[in-house]
């Protein structure tokens, strides 16, 4: 590799250290190596080797996903896709140098029944779990409209904006944290979900109580 200074590049030399963990460089370089994967899995849907899931109108036709460090695939319920896929981390293990841990690796199926589900797991050498299911804190397979799929969001905004922590911060201090948190928590699940009307009010109301509720409280001075 090599580096520009005043925009004319260096001599290349041979990296000796890793990154440290945490460092920003560490997403970009997993976008880089991770596209190879895309590109595996792109020639496997032209060659018709495996047939991943059609969304919207359009029936766009959507495979692999990645999110941050995950990487999700979604495809047809057969052993040819499953053994494709597999083969495919195979070919980029091998390439890339890195080492995937199917142990870790969880398979979920939708109208898939339990039996094939687990022969479907073995294959892949990983376990599977059914359907509502947590991934990158967001519950899928459940239902938007009932308010239990949103308890867990407002206990984290009841933890994160709870009372006690208005005292000790100034009014600047709580509308910087309130931003910080609203912006954060439910926007993430807000781009996958419609809130209802109560969940809204809920919201509201948390808000509201962080940062005004401590103001009303009575104190006695001796």
């Amino acid at each position: 590799m090599f580096v520009l200074v005043n925009g004319s590049p260096t001599k290349e030399f041979r990296p000796t250290r890793d990154l440290r963990q945490g460092d920003p460089l560490g997403p970009f370089l997993f976008l880089i190596v991770g596209e190879g994967l895309v590109v595996l899995v792109r020639q496997a849907l032209k060659a018709r080797l495996i047939k991943g899931v059609k969304v919207e109108r359009n029936e766009v036709e959507v495979c692999v996903l990645q999110f941050t460090n995950n990487t999700m695939f979604m495809y047809e319920d057969s052993y040819n896709s499953v053994f494709t896929i597999k083969a495919i981390l195979r070919c980029y293990e091998i390439a890339s140098g890195l080492k995937i841990n199917f142990h870790k690796s969880k398979l979920v199926g939708i109208n898939v029944e339990r039996n094939a589900l687990g022969f479907l797991a073995s294959t892949l050498i990983c376990a599977f779990m059914g359907v509502p299911f947590k991934y990158l804190g967001i519950v899928f397979g459940g239902n938007p409209r009932k308010t239990s799929l949103w308890e867990l969001i407002l206990n984290k905004l009841s933890d994160r904006l709870s009372a006690w922590k208005g005292r000790f911060l100034s009014l600047t201090g709580r509308i910087c944290l309130v931003k910080s948190v609203l912006t954060v928590i439910p926007l993430f699940y807000l781009s996958f979900f419609k809130a209802l009307v109560s969940v809204y009010n809920k919201i509201i109301s948390i808000q509201r109580s962080f940062l005004w509720k401590w103001g009303r409280e009575k104190r006695l001075i001796a």
